[in-house]
């Protein structure tokens, strides 16, 4: 599992490299890749501040907007019998497997985001 970095409403996965002994991470909910580093914890926090305040300032002068516009669909890869199980799970509530789907993912947000979106 990832740390996450929140600063002025935009979010970045950390990791760690031992090998080249930095902390390093990348914005998430965007379109462009933006990444960062820094050779310890505060270092690493001054970074992704700069960046997104970077990645801001450079939207600004290309007349961009930053953020990622999600249009509410995507494709799941899902093994054929998880793909079997849950369409009987609808099919038993009564629900399209959209809706299953939804509520799953509702579900599961709504616990994972009291650790992850503090």
């Amino acid at each position: 599992m990832s740390d996450i970095l929140k600063y002025k409403d935009y979010y970045a996965t950390i990791s760690f490299s031992s090998e080249d002994e930095v902390f390093y991470g990348q914005l998430v909910g965007i379109t462009d890749l933006v990444m960062f580093e820094g050779d310890s914890v505060k270092k690493l926090k001054i970074a992704f501040h700069e960046a997104v305040d970077d990645y801001l300032d450079t939207c600004k002068e290309l007349g961009k907007v930053p953020e990622k516009k999600y249009k509410g669909s995507f494709n799941v890869r899902i093994s054929s019998e998880l793909h079997r199980q849950a369409a009987l799970v609808a099919a038993v509530k009564n629900v399209t497997l959209n809706d299953f789907v939804r509520y799953a993912l509702d579900l599961t947000i709504k616990k994972e985001s009291k650790l992850i979106l503090k």
